[in-house]
Protein backbone atom coordinates (compact mmCIF):
# COMPACT_ATOMS: atom_id res chain seq x y z
CA UNK A 1 0.00 0.00 0.00
CA UNK A 2 1.41 3.43 -0.86
CA UNK A 3 2.56 5.57 2.03
CA UNK A 4 1.64 8.84 0.40
CA UNK A 5 -1.42 10.28 -1.22
CA UNK A 6 -1.84 12.99 -3.81
CA UNK A 7 -1.45 16.36 -2.19
CA UNK A 8 -4.42 18.68 -2.47
CA UNK A 9 -3.53 22.17 -3.64
CA UNK A 10 -4.77 24.95 -5.83
CA UNK A 11 -2.51 23.71 -8.61
CA UNK A 12 -3.85 21.34 -11.24
CA UNK A 13 -3.80 17.70 -10.23
CA UNK A 14 -1.37 15.36 -12.01
CA UNK A 15 -4.38 13.78 -13.67
CA UNK A 16 -5.26 17.00 -15.47
CA UNK A 17 -2.37 16.89 -17.96
CA UNK A 18 -3.74 17.59 -21.40
CA UNK A 19 -2.29 17.42 -24.86
CA UNK A 20 -2.37 21.23 -24.93
CA UNK A 21 0.17 21.49 -22.11
CA UNK A 22 3.88 21.94 -22.75
CA UNK A 23 5.52 19.23 -24.85
CA UNK A 24 6.34 16.03 -23.01
CA UNK A 25 10.06 15.36 -22.67
CA UNK A 26 12.25 12.52 -21.41
CA UNK A 27 13.12 13.06 -17.77
CA UNK A 28 15.48 11.50 -15.26
CA UNK A 29 14.18 10.10 -11.99
CA UNK A 30 15.77 8.31 -9.06
CA UNK A 31 14.33 4.98 -8.01
CA UNK A 32 15.39 3.87 -4.53
CA UNK A 33 14.51 0.28 -3.67
CA UNK A 34 15.56 -1.13 -0.29
CA UNK A 35 18.32 1.50 -0.08
CA UNK A 36 19.67 0.77 -3.58
CA UNK A 37 19.60 3.83 -5.85
CA UNK A 38 19.00 3.53 -9.58
CA UNK A 39 18.62 6.26 -12.19
CA UNK A 40 15.74 5.84 -14.60
CA UNK A 41 14.71 7.72 -17.71
CA UNK A 42 11.01 8.40 -18.13
CA UNK A 43 10.04 8.34 -21.81
CA UNK A 44 8.15 11.16 -23.50
CA UNK A 45 4.72 9.56 -23.04
CA UNK A 46 1.48 10.78 -21.48
CA UNK A 47 1.53 8.12 -18.72
CA UNK A 48 5.13 8.96 -17.80
CA UNK A 49 4.31 12.69 -17.70
CA UNK A 50 1.35 12.15 -15.35
CA UNK A 51 3.40 9.99 -13.00
CA UNK A 52 6.34 12.44 -13.15
CA UNK A 53 4.09 15.33 -12.09
CA UNK A 54 2.98 13.34 -9.01
CA UNK A 55 6.55 12.71 -7.78
CA UNK A 56 7.79 12.05 -5.15
CA UNK A 57 6.01 8.74 -4.61
CA UNK A 58 6.65 6.24 -1.81
CA UNK A 59 5.46 2.67 -1.54
CA UNK A 60 6.43 -0.88 -0.58
CA UNK A 61 8.11 -3.32 -2.96
CA UNK A 62 6.55 -6.58 -4.03
CA UNK A 63 8.36 -9.21 -6.08
CA UNK A 64 7.12 -11.49 -8.84
CA UNK A 65 9.89 -13.59 -10.33
CA UNK A 66 12.57 -11.19 -11.56
CA UNK A 67 10.21 -8.23 -11.42
CA UNK A 68 9.66 -5.64 -8.72
CA UNK A 69 6.33 -3.87 -8.58
CA UNK A 70 4.77 -1.29 -6.29
CA UNK A 71 1.47 0.50 -5.95
CA UNK A 72 1.08 4.19 -6.79
CA UNK A 73 -1.99 6.35 -6.08
CA UNK A 74 -2.50 7.35 -9.71
CA UNK A 75 -5.36 5.96 -11.78
CA UNK A 76 -4.93 5.77 -15.52
CA UNK A 77 -5.82 3.94 -18.68
CA UNK A 78 -3.99 1.82 -21.17
CA UNK A 79 -2.36 3.69 -24.05
CA UNK A 80 -0.71 2.88 -27.39
CA UNK A 81 2.58 1.94 -25.71
CA UNK A 82 0.98 -0.97 -23.81
CA UNK A 83 2.71 -4.30 -24.29
CA UNK A 84 2.71 -7.77 -22.76
CA UNK A 85 6.40 -8.54 -23.43
CA UNK A 86 9.01 -6.65 -21.45
CA UNK A 87 12.70 -5.79 -21.66
CA UNK A 88 15.24 -6.06 -18.82
CA UNK A 89 15.33 -2.68 -17.08
CA UNK A 90 11.96 -1.66 -18.48
CA UNK A 91 9.60 0.47 -16.40
CA UNK A 92 5.92 -0.20 -16.99
CA UNK A 93 2.64 1.15 -15.63
CA UNK A 94 0.04 -1.56 -14.96
CA UNK A 95 -3.14 0.49 -15.25
CA UNK A 96 -5.60 -2.07 -13.87
CA UNK A 97 -3.67 -2.33 -10.59
CA UNK A 98 -2.14 1.19 -10.43
CA UNK A 99 1.35 -0.29 -10.15
CA UNK A 100 4.77 0.40 -11.57
CA UNK A 101 6.71 -2.69 -12.64
CA UNK A 102 10.48 -2.89 -13.08
CA UNK A 103 11.59 -6.04 -14.89
CA UNK A 104 15.12 -7.38 -14.67
CA UNK A 105 14.56 -10.98 -15.75
CA UNK A 106 11.86 -13.59 -16.35
CA UNK A 107 8.55 -13.55 -14.50
CA UNK A 108 6.74 -16.74 -13.47
CA UNK A 109 4.75 -16.70 -16.73
CA UNK A 110 7.74 -16.06 -19.02
CA UNK A 111 8.66 -19.68 -19.61
CA UNK A 112 11.60 -19.96 -22.00
CA UNK A 113 10.45 -17.02 -24.12
CA UNK A 114 10.56 -13.27 -23.62
CA UNK A 115 9.86 -11.60 -20.29
CA UNK A 116 6.07 -11.54 -19.84
CA UNK A 117 4.05 -9.00 -17.89
CA UNK A 118 0.82 -9.97 -16.09
CA UNK A 119 -1.30 -7.84 -18.47
CA UNK A 120 -0.48 -5.31 -21.18
CA UNK A 121 1.25 -2.42 -19.41
CA UNK A 122 2.11 1.09 -20.59
CA UNK A 123 5.80 1.69 -21.23
CA UNK A 124 6.94 4.61 -19.09
CA UNK A 125 10.72 4.34 -19.10
CA UNK A 126 13.85 2.32 -18.49
CA UNK A 127 16.54 1.89 -15.86
CA UNK A 128 20.22 1.82 -16.76
CA UNK A 129 22.96 0.28 -14.69
CA UNK A 130 23.48 -2.88 -12.68
CA UNK A 131 20.07 -4.51 -12.20
CA UNK A 132 21.53 -7.49 -10.31
CA UNK A 133 21.16 -5.57 -7.03
CA UNK A 134 17.39 -5.98 -7.42
CA UNK A 135 17.71 -9.69 -6.65
CA UNK A 136 18.33 -8.68 -3.01
CA UNK A 137 14.97 -6.89 -2.68
CA UNK A 138 12.36 -8.53 -0.47
CA UNK A 139 8.60 -7.86 -0.31
CA UNK A 140 7.70 -5.00 2.00
CA UNK A 141 10.93 -3.04 1.60
CA UNK A 142 10.59 0.69 0.95
CA UNK A 143 10.49 2.18 -2.54
CA UNK A 144 10.88 5.86 -3.42
CA UNK A 145 10.51 7.45 -6.84
CA UNK A 146 11.79 11.02 -6.95
CA UNK A 147 12.73 13.70 -9.46
CA UNK A 148 16.41 14.31 -10.22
Amino acid sequence: MPTNYLRRSSKASPLSVSRQDAPIAERSVELTVAGHKLVAQFHATQSAAIIYQALPLYSNAETWGDCIHFEIPIPGGRDRTARINAEPGGLYYWTEENRILLTYGPTPISGNGPIRLPRPCNVIGHVDGDLSILRKVHPGQKVALTKL
